[in-house]
């Protein structure tokens, strides 16, 4: 590689004028967006159970499955608009929104605010987050301040030092967006060398609460009441700790305190590196990136989309973020972080796409805490799943809802234009990330194979019908967020719907072969259609006749099959796959969502498409979708605060240089342009092996594998390349692995 090692962190010469563009901390619980400014020091806190409660949290799936086979009967009979009646009448609810909690805040008293004239407090200035211990810094002449989130102690740890501290400290609630009718409460208490600060926030019209408690240490110095707060006066350092809970009644706030670690900066930092230092080392990229490009500030490096560094840095951001964002539940569709009450989409888990779009590096990028927060999600909510299948449906098993606020897993959203209350594919969509964690472990949950199970349970009863040519029709069915250009939305035989109903049969059979019903979930799956391919020779959206394409949409749902499912892929399926590329290439952007960019990426990776790939994520990165902190927006030019392009980039990049099933290997299947040489270290195959691959300008490539299990495997590369075992001196596929024992793998041009 050319010049030093890359950089696992990123700066800014100045401090934040925007709560987007704060350097974030987090978790998995709390969260941290840091300011960094000494004249105003701010750091809004954020937790993952922190939404407001508008009335949603109360609703329930209604009672239409009686109206089901009405609806079937005039969908199978050639009525394109039936659907739109289906629940009609019933209002869009969004889930309870995602808010911020309030944010600490330390400023110079009066009295100690430099004259005009005097000096800038922020000579010197330099704000940093290094990513590999979560510890956000902002250095300026005489002051040092720095924050981490503590995965140890789960509390926000924040440290102030400087000559003679005279400062006011006070927890603000009042942040963009909070509604007019929040009840606030107070409490200041000194304490021998400090104090403790609590607010308590209660929801209009609700008994619910959310209260944070900070305690305060200085070293020397005074301490007063000041207002709502506290101030220090003539102190060498500060040591802030904050925790935040949402709760019913009332807390005792003296034990919530009592509850906070004694325990001094250096100790708390070296509890929390141990957990957080090893989960953001397993895996890494290094790019041919120059020195100079690698030691710029991120809001100028952004502006260099071509630049290899720039890939480096939002890879490294991008699992930080991840990692930060992932525990008690997986990153919303703002990760774990908000600086305003009106969040977009209600900050909600957009489960149609988003949601598996953010986590899709998890499995491979070796981070099974981001797995593992993603399944407390999905199996905390298997009860409200079955009430939408008996519900809606009249039938037994799971169906996921659009969206949740991680407390309720009901179906609410009912709405002509996007009908989401239709969509049964998503039970799937969501335990596949789940699989695909199990092949990587090696261990299988067992409320996994329960899961697939209610799945495959819900097919066996919502499959009840059957087209002219003898095939099962699902119906009515469903492809986010999209509809024929002929019809309404909902319709018959989604391919999205189809490739869902056929895995989750199969891959409950999988699981449980012996079980008599796996023979017959696989005799139902083989009654389905097969995936259709339209005039265009692309594989349509809709597997049923005479429905059209709308091809310039943002979702690419019709192409689950090839990503991540694998079913359709160039190795056993090439002319399906052939017409799945050319669905790729017909169809738009829409609104240009980094969503659709990086999905669209991830597909065209997975048909060795790497000049598609690299376009669209070429897309983002020139799209200005990036703030200071290098977390993301929806749209250019930084237009709505989202992680779908910060949490996705690490998984687009992985999927053009290495892919992976429980029986297949594929090196350098869509190498990104820009990129001609360069290290991915540490990534997590689904056949139980570690892998570390190295690539040159010249063509040339070794892979390492580092079993953890014995495996034999198929081994694909890139288009022109031949590989050979180094360690057998052979071709190497199949390729037989085992347990320990490493296997080098050259790539050379034909």
């Amino acid at each position: 590689m050319t010049g030093r090692a890359r950089i696992d962190g990123t700066w800014e010469p100045r401090p934040a004028a925007r709560w987007e563009d704060a350097f974030l901390g987090g978790n998995g619980r709390h969260g941290a967006m840091v300011y960094g400014d000494p004249v105003d020091d701010r750091v809004i806190v954020n937790h993952h159970t922190l939404v407001r409660p508008n009335g949603s949290e109360h609703t329930r799936p209604p009672e239409l499955a009686d109206r089901l086979d009405r609806l079937r009967d005039s969908l199978l009979a050639g009525d394109t608009t039936a659907a739109e009646r289906f629940g009609a009448g019933r209002p869009l609810a969004w889930v309870q929104p995602f808010h911020p909690a309030f944010q600490t805040r330390i400023r110079p008293t009066p009295a100690s605010v430099p004259a005009p004239g005097s000096g800038s407090p922020l000579s010197g200035y330099r704000r940093s987050v290094d990513f590999a211990t979560g510890e956000i810094r902002a250095v300026s002449e005489g002051r040092r301040s720095k924050v981490f989130v503590s995965r140890a102690d789960d509390v926000i740890v924040q440290s102030v030092t400087g000559p003679g501290l005279a400062v006011d400290l006070t927890l603000d609630h009042a942040l963009p967006g909070a509604p007019p009718r929040l009840a606030v409460g107070r409490s200041t208490v000194l304490t021998p060398g400090g104090g403790r600060l609590a607010l308590r926030v209660g929801y209009p019209d609700s008994e619910l609460a959310y209260t944070g408690v900070t305690v305060v240490r200085a070293d020397g110095g005074r301490v007063s009441v000041s207002g709502e707060g506290i101030r220090v006066e003539g102190a060498r350092s500060l040591l802030l700790l904050t925790r935040v809970r949402r709760h019913a009644g009332d807390l005792d706030l003296a034990a919530e305190c009592a509850a906070l670690p004694c325990d001094d900066y250096p100790a708390l930092l070296a509890r929390h590196l141990a957990p957080h230092r090893s989960a953001f080392e397993r895996a890494s990229l290094t790019l041919d990136a120059d020195p100079a490009e690698r030691a710029l500030p991120g809001s100028e490096l952004v502006r260099l989309p071509g630049s290899p560094a720039l890939l480096e840095r939002l890879f490294a951001a991008g699992r930080y973020h991840l990692l930060s964002s992932s525990g008690v539940l997986p990153p919303r569709l703002t990760g774990l972080w908000t600086g305003d009450w009106d969040t977009a989409w209600s900050g909600a888990f957009t489960t149609n796409a988003n949601l598996n779009l953010q986590i899709a590096s998890a499995a491979a990028a070796a981070l099974p805490e981001v797995s593992l927060a993603h399944a407390a999600l999905v199996y905390g909510q298997l009860g409200d799943w079955r009430d939408n299948a008996r519900a809606i449906f009249g039938a037994r098993g799971i169906v996921a809802p659009s969206h949740t606020d991680g407390e309720s897993g009901h179906t609410r959203h009912f709405q002509r234009a996007y009908p989401l209350h239709l969509w049964t594919a998503g039970a799937d969509w969501l335990l596949e990330p789940l699989l695909e964690h199990a092949e990587t472990s090696g261990v299988t949950d067992p409320r996994l194979i329960g899961a697939l199970h209610e799945a495959a349970l819900f097919y066996e009863d919502f499959l009840t019908r059957t087209a002219a040519d003898g095939t099962v029709a699902v119906v009515p069915s469903y492809s986010p967020e999209n509809r024929p250009a002929n019809a309404s939305w909902g319709t018959v035989n989604a391919t999205m719907d189809l490739a869902a109903a056929r895995h989750a049969l199969t891959a409950s059979a999988d699981l449980s072969p012996t079980d008599p019903a796996s023979a017959r979930r696989r005799a139902l799956a083989g009654r389905l259609p097969d995936f259709f391919v339209n005039r265009d020779g692309a594989l349509a959206e809709w597997a049923w006749p005479g429905l059209e394409e709308s091809y310039d949409h943002r979702h690419l749902s019709h192409l689950y099959p090839v990503w991540p499912l694998d079913a359709i892929n160039p190795y056993d399926t090439p002319e399906l796959s052939a017409a799945a590329h050319r669905a790729l290439e017909l169809r738009g952007s829409e609104n240009d969502s980094a969503h659709g960019h990086l999905h669209h990426a991830l597909i065209a990776a997975r048909l060795r498409d790497g000049g598609r790939a690299s376009a669209a994520l070429g897309s983002v990165l020139a799209g200005d979708f990036f703030h200071d902190s290098l977390m993301s927006a929806h749209y250019p030019s930084r237009d709505v605060y989202n992680a779908d392009a910060a949490h996705a980039l690490p998984a687009a990049v992985i999927e053009s240089l290495v892919q992976s099933t429980p029986h297949r290997l594929v090196l350098l299947p869509a190498p990104l342009s820009g990129c001609p040489s360069g290290e991915l270290r540490g990534i997590r195959t689904r056949f139980g092996a570690g892998l570390d691959l190295r690539w040159f300008a010249d063509g040339t490539a070794t892979a390492v594998l580092h079993p953890t299990r014995d495996a034999r495997v198929d081994v694909r590369t890139g288009q022109g390349s031949a590989l050979i075992d180094s360690s057998a001196g052979s071709t190497a596929a199949p390729l037989e692995l085992t347990a320990g024992v490493d296997r080098v793998l050259d790539l050379r041009r034909r």
